[in-house]
């Protein structure tokens, strides 16, 4: 026998062995895995006794409830998967905020994880923890409730969006308009940010993903050149693609803009989210619309001026109708919290939940059709709960108990 078919002998058995081992994990070891994935840290040995009766006794989702009931399931699990949500570079290490406490807090009450896009909500630290007040100017409330020696399962404290906020209700929709979000996309730039990033982690599609050069590009704005480096070509194959979708949807967000001092806070540290009122305009295009809109007007001055937030979704005709938007909803409308609503209420949000908590329970991507069934099934069940996230925490959890 060759060496190399000894080493293929032996990565045979390997193999098989840890197969084996997996086929007869049994129910303590099952408990075990579950805990430490859902809630990041080993249970304790009477929660570990407790969840492995329920597993015999075929309850798993008491099971992964129990795991649940853990601080470091909000403490490191959560915030490890929504971290990446609140800023341009997605890393998860940044300091807990105003987003990702949210997303948190929805979990925790079993709220519709839908309206995480469009609600006038936001979760701080309960008002009996002596915290620094929420404030729209610095993140230092979330930064002493991260630190403080208290379990978050019990700290957060629902509050509505409006209340703490100088935006009217109106104008909240849920984690868009959140600090942490308005610090990481409606800084500088068009808002287009906003868009793509939303669209990326909460449909887990970006835009090359959506590309459609199908579609009328007769909302595509002025600062987007027709004719690249002189070739059209590149705008006709390329540019359209994307632009023809996003700025009509962008539109909603015309009235937003994150404003700070560049002078003396270069990191934008101490900026405010800011809403032009009914009434109030800015002094660059003499309406409502933020003048980040009106930008690079001479790059292409026939293109589209914006003039007000009423945003349009060209994605429901076309190759795009496959991320399954809502037929109940009209898929046009003013303002962020129609366009959250919007996005939030498609096929597509639901199944990215899903694959974002298998990733994070089972520790890799949807890769084979028994994975790709169990997405399917999760986000079933996710809608028939009434999209409670911790359903399919459930359901994932019991899928990769064994692995």
């Amino acid at each position: 026998m060759s060496l190399t078919q000894r080493f293929l002998q032996r990565a045979l058995c390997l193999s098989l062995a840890l197969c084996s081992l997996q086929a007869v994990a049994g129910a303590r070891e099952q408990a075990l895995q579950i805990h430490s994935r859902v809630a990041g840290v080993p249970p304790s040995e009477a929660v570990l006794l407790e969840m492995t009766n329920h597993i015999d006794n075929n309850d798993v989702a008491a099971a992964v409830r129990l795991a649940m009931d853990n601080d470091g399931f909000y403490r490191a699990t959560l915030k490890a998967m929504a971290t990446p949500w609140t800023n341009r570079d997605l890393t998860p290490f940044a300091p807990l905020n105003d987003y990702t406490a949210t997303v948190m807090g929805l979990v925790r009450d079993e709220r519709d994880f839908r309206t995480l896009l469009y609600d006038d909500v936001l979760y701080t630290g309960a008002d009996n923890l002596g915290l620094p007040p929420y404030s729209s100017a610095n993140n230092q409330h979330y930064q002493a409730l991260e630190t403080a020696d208290v379990a978050l399962v019990d700290a957060l404290s629902a509050k509505t969006q409006s209340s703490l906020t100088a935006l009217p209700s109106e104008a909240t929709a849920g984690v868009i308009t959140s600090r942490a979000a308005a610090k990481a996309f409606f800084v500088a730039g068009t808002n287009r940010a906003m868009f793509r990033f939303t669209l990326l982690n909460h449909l887990c599609r970006d835009l090359e993903q959506v590309h459609d050069t199908t579609g009328i590009p007769d909302r595509i704005r002025q600062d987007v050149s027709r004719s690249p480096g002189g070739d059209s070509r590149v705008f006709l194959n390329n540019c359209i693609g994307c632009h023809t979708g996003m700025d009509p949807m962008a539109q909603a967000f015309a009235y937003y803009d994150y404003e700070y001092d560049p002078n003396t806070d270069p990191d934008a540290e101490f900026g405010a989210i800011h809403y032009n009122l009914e009434g109030e305009t800015d002094p660059a295009t003499g309406t409502r619309v933020e003048a980040k809109y009106h930008i690079n007007a001479g790059t292409f001055a026939p293109g589209y001026v914006t003039p007000n937030d009423e945003w349009d979704n060209y994605w429901r005709r076309g190759p795009n109708a496959i991320l399954a938007w809502d037929p109940t909803l009209a898929g046009e409308g003013t303002g962020a919290k129609s366009l959250g609503q919007e996005l939030a209420h498609s096929g597509a949000f639901a199944s990215c939940q899903v694959e974002k908590v298998f990733n994070q329970v089972c520790l890799r991507q949807p890769g084979n059709s028994a994975d790709r069934a169990l997405v399917t099934n999760a986000t079933a069940n996710f809608a028939a709960s009434g999209y409670n996230l911790k359903q399919v925490f459930i359901d994932t959890a019991d899928y990769c108990k064994g692995e």
